[in-house]
């Protein structure tokens, strides 16, 4: 029996995770996810994932991969992983997909939603999903600079430590800030991000929301493009990656 190639869709809850990518002797996503794969399959199973998320950063829409041999239908996989899944992680969707499928390359635009509880004082029923901000924003200002960040260009200033061959250049297709009452909400979709890059535009709008930096000065910073010089990073708790799209004819 040949193997199957599968995708699936994951959500988790970030907190009590030391990120996404799996490393030696602490709990994260692919651990639970290879665990509970070799479970279901009775052999070792690695499971690739669309994008890496840091420690506290949350999914609803991650993508996974696997391929094993068996002849339960996607469905069947999809309730066997959740039963030997722990509470905070779940799987919401999984099909078959080509058995060259590569979650990360062939994704062609990823979707994260930054979420700001601002106020006068905290919510303690939002805390582990938003990040607390007390006082006025200027948000008009926020979506000026958003804005401004749409389009391919070089995101060094945004972006954490790189490894030396790879780029610093991503396409930002959308990038806007929305109202629902005293909750903003920070979309941005692009073609891939580099580390701690929403956390960092985040950081450097909620500044200019503070009157601490102006429009024109992220401009400058981002078209200078020196490493990290966008220092301040929102916290990650607040983050959540929502959706990553393929080619057409491939739905996960």
């Amino acid at each position: 029996m040949s193997a199957t190639r599968f995708a699936a869709t994951v959500s988790y809850d970030g907190t009590a995770f030391a990120g996404s990518q799996i490393q030696p002797n602490v709990r994260t996503v692919q651990q639970v996810l290879e665990t509970a794969a070799g479970v279901l399959f009775g052999s070792p199973t690695r499971v690739e994932l669309a994008g890496r998320t840091d420690s506290g950063v949350h999914a609803i829409g991650q993508v996974a991969a696997f391929s094993a041999e068996t002849r339960h239908a996607a469905e069947t996989v999809r309730k066997a992983l959740n039963a030997n899944l722990p509470e905070d992680v779940s799987v919401r969707a999984v099909c078959a997909v080509p058995a060259g499928f590569d979650p990360r390359r062939w994704a062609r635009k990823r979707w994260y939603r930054y979420t700001i509880a601002n106020g006068e004082a905290r919510e303690p029923l939002t805390r582990r999903g938003a990040w607390f901000v007390e006082g006025n924003l200027d948000v008009r200002a926020m979506q000026a600079a958003a804005q401004a960040l749409a389009g391919k260009k070089d995101f060094s200033a945004f972006s954490g430590p790189l490894e030396p061959e790879r780029t610093p250049v991503r396409t930002v297709f959308t990038a806007g800030w929305r109202c629902e009452g005293s909750t903003l909400l920070f979309d941005i979709e692009a073609d891939a991000f580099l580390p701690q890059m929403v956390r960092r535009i985040t950081g450097s709008l909620i500044r200019v929301g503070r009157g601490a930096e102006t429009v024109e000065e992220i401009v400058r910073l981002l078209q200078q493009a020196e490493p990290g010089s966008m220092a301040y990073v929102a916290p990650a708790h607040g983050l959540c990656l929502q959706r990553v799209w393929y080619d057409e004819g491939y739905t996960v």
